[in-house]
């Protein structure tokens, strides 16, 4: 059977591969369309298996939001060329089209969307068999409400956010909200979103630090004390180096080990568990401050919080969710 330029367009548009491979595919498979396709999809399902050890560390962030309803996808692939082929691209934006359309709540509701007749797992093992690259979907979140903000940033595909106002008419400060959303990482809209576990471990750390702060102190005291400079005995490297370039003698070194030694141990016994509780709580507040986007410091004007350019713009204004997504390292 003759296979034509129009049959060959025809399962391209269908699968996205090459001209090439739909052309071997048809002649392999006797100008079967469906025949065709099978092949194609083993094909890809050949390469995704081989590929499955590989890290998709790259790929496509995409954001769309539909009246009340907004998402963010994420598909994931090796290289940063694949990453801005037109043609990944657009796959991940046909994704995100029909997640949207759908109202798609999950992932697993996402890979089971059609896709030009294949499901959306099914279009991205194609896609991967067109690029020879391990591909997936990376990440998949949504946010629902009165009004909803998006945001691309940079428009370069590899971060976005979504934030949700209590109100229409305010898109400009919504936006500055998802420009700081994605500039500053936060982990929670507010301490009350931060969970438990994150809670008890920064907790936990903040007392340790205390800790080693207030017996640092005591001892750096001690040195100075004894006429040592701290920054000469603060490691036993710095000891050796110090000693061999003339800046301490052997004697001031093992003075300085045996204040090191005794301080340190006489500190921590006197440690006063109400003070150090306190200075954690602190540390905490600090976190806190640092890592909810409402109580970030703006990034436009850092003498007001997240939470007070939202007020300032309209006192019943408030924030109620965002999202976040990237696949880039921080």
């Amino acid at each position: 059977m003759a296979i034509t330029l129009a049959d060959i367009n025809k399962l391209r548009q269908k699968t996205q591969a090459g001209l090439m491979d739909c052309k071997k595919a048809l002649t392999e498979a006797n100008g079967d369309f469906e025949a065709a396709m099978d092949i194609l999809r083993k094909k890809g399902q050949m390469i995704a298996a081989k590929r499955s050890d590989r890290e998709a560390s790259e790929g496509c962030v995409l954001v769309k939001v539909d009246g009340n309803f907004g998402a963010i996808v994420a598909l994931k692939c090796e290289t940063d060329f694949v990453a801005k082929n037109a043609d990944f691209v657009g796959l991940t934006q046909q994704i995100l089209d029909a997640a949207v359309a759908a109202r798609c709540k999950t992932a697993e509701e996402v890979l089971a969307l059609n896709i030009d007749g294949v499901s959306a797992a099914d279009a991205i093992t194609n896609r991967s068999g067109v690029t020879g690259e391990k591909m997936e979907l990376g990440g998949y979140c949504v946010a629902e409400g009165e009004s909803i903000i998006s945001y691309n940033h940079m428009n370069k595909n590899s971060l976005c956010t979504l934030v949700v106002l209590n109100k229409q008419g305010f898109e400009e400060v919504g936006k500055g909200v998802a420009m700081q959303a994605a500039a500053m990482s936060p982990i929670a809209l507010d301490e009350s979103g931060v969970s438990e576990e994150v809670k008890a471990a920064e907790l936990k750390n903040s007392v340790e630090k205390a800790k080693q702060n207030q017996i640092g102190k005591a001892v750096e005291n001690a040195l100075k004390k004894a006429g040592i400079n701290p920054a000469h005995v603060d490691s036993e490297d710095h000891i050796e180096s110090n000693i061999g370039k003339g800046w301490i003698t052997a004697e001031d070194a093992a003075k300085a080990r045996e204040i090191k030694t005794t301080v340190a141990a006489e500190a921590e016994a006197n440690l006063k568990p109400a003070m150090i509780e306190n200075i954690a709580k602190g540390m905490v507040n600090k976190f806190f401050k640092e890592n909810c986007l409402l109580d970030q410091a703006y990034i436009d004007d850092n003498k007001i919080s997240v939470a007070q350019y939202v007020k300032n713009a309209d006192k019943d204004l408030a924030v109620v969710d965002f999202k976040r997504f990237t696949l880039s390292a921080e």
